[in-house]
């Protein structure tokens, strides 16, 4: 990864899960790392206020939506990584029109801006719940039915960035992540849901988790194999990923409630128990049933592949 040496490199979403894992390994890799947060009254930058290399990257503030305040006086650089997104699928139930403002509106002023810019590579992040319940192990190819809000919205993102690839020549990818999991991640998921009630179980002497549709499978990536990814991309040896979408999975999936009796062994809860809460789970059309990832082109055009299988990842999470 030598070819990051100097790199002038902006990160849209900086201070989130994925990305700010990603400025800090860009920073190790001697990227010159742009950070863009959100902006707030408090001036908080995420979890990159709790970054030991904070320092060492320039932190800027904004919002996606304005397209006044996404280009730095010296521009987004050479690479642009576009993480910034609404997400949590439950609130784009309520307030869609914001889904589409950040998610559609927001990549266009990214894609935007780094046109202008001449940047060198665009990496947008969708998501494997574009594809909707799974038909057939998911390539590529699989087709593409949103189910909820969020999910057209990340379409809409997705449309736009090939878009500016075929309209301008925008040397765009479309990475896919399938279901992240990892330290930072936000309690309104579900690994880290589960973590934590088995904690308190153990605690508690109890066994009982409250949890939404248990019997819902997920293809679930650490971490690291995401960010591993995007950085591949971010600088490939081969151009036949520019202008194409590309998952990022395990290639594996297994039920919410695997996940929990797996990780309850790990914590030492026995005889886990799940009950359902109504109010996790979403509406009967909109519930995508089963994601597993096809990950044979990230394999190809990346030359990645997972390397953290879901055992060691969840001992990470919880240690």
């Amino acid at each position: 990864m030598d070819d990051y040496k100097g790199k002038r490199v902006f990160v849209t979403g900086g201070g989130g899960f994925i990305a700010s894992h990603l400025c800090e390994h860009l920073v190790e890799l001697g990227a010159n790392v742009t950070a863009f947060c959100h902006y707030n009254a408090l001036g908080r930058a995420g979890w990159l206020d709790y970054s030991p290399l904070r320092k060492q990257m320039n932190v800027v503030f904004g919002d996606v939506t304005d397209p006044g305040t996404i280009r730095p006086a010296n521009g987004v650089g050479d690479i642009v990584f576009h993480l910034a997104a609404l997400i949590g699928i439950p609130y784009s139930y309520q307030a869609a029109k914001s889904y589409i403002d950040t998610n559609v509106q927001g990549t266009y002023n990214v894609l935007e801006a780094a046109h202008l810019d001449g940047a060198e590579r665009v990496i947008v992040t969708s998501t494997s719940e574009v594809y909707g319940t799974m038909q057939y192990k998911m390539d590529e190819a699989h087709s593409i039915y949103p189910q909820s809000p969020y999910a057209a919205s990340k379409v809409g993102g997705d449309a736009m960035a090939l878009a500016y690839h075929l309209s301008f020549g925008l040397p765009v990818i479309i990475l896919r992540p399938f279901n992240t999991y990892g330290d930072k991640q936000s309690l309104r998921a579900v690994i880290p849901q589960i973590i934590c009630q088995l904690l308190d179980c153990k605690r508690d002497g109890t066994n009982r988790l409250m949890l939404g549709n248990a019997d819902a499978e997920r293809d679930f990536i650490y971490v690291t194999d995401t960010v591993e990814g995007f950085v591949k991309a971010g600088i490939d040896s081969q151009v036949t990923a520019v202008g194409q979408a590309i998952n990022l999975g395990s290639g594996a999936c297994v039920s919410i409630a695997e996940v929990a009796t797996l990780a309850a062994s790990i914590i030492g809860v026995d005889n886990v128990e799940i009950a359902r809460i109504f109010g996790r789970l979403r509406p009967d059309n909109s519930e995508v049933d089963r994601l597993l990832s096809n990950n044979d082109k990230a394999r190809v055009c990346l030359d990645w592949k997972p390397k953290v299988c879901l055992l060691e990842g969840l001992q990470r999470t919880i240690e």
